[in-house]
């Protein structure tokens, strides 16, 4: 099986977008995963869809986490 697929969403001076990002990064250093991010600033569907929740988090297409990421949580996900 290959590495999972994490998807982040975001915007431009979204500080919980930047948490997001650093929690992504310390669970990445232990964790082997792919990740994908989307940058939403401007797009009117990914506009639409995920700015009154971002950060929102994907975990092989399946939304896992929205506005703050847990890192145990990412990695139980992660894990099974």
């Amino acid at each position: 099986m290959g590495a999972h697929v994490v998807t982040l969403y975001h915007a431009q001076g979204c500080h919980l977008c930047e948490s997001a990002q650093r929690v992504l990064a310390t669970v990445r250093a232990e964790v082997a995963f792919e990740l994908d991010e989307v940058d939403i600033t401007g797009d009117p569907e990914l506009e639409r869809r995920y700015r009154e929740r971002i950060p929102v988090v994907a975990v092989d297409g399946e939304e896992a986490f929205m506005h703050f990421v847990h890192p145990d949580g990412l990695r139980r996900r992660l894990a099974g």
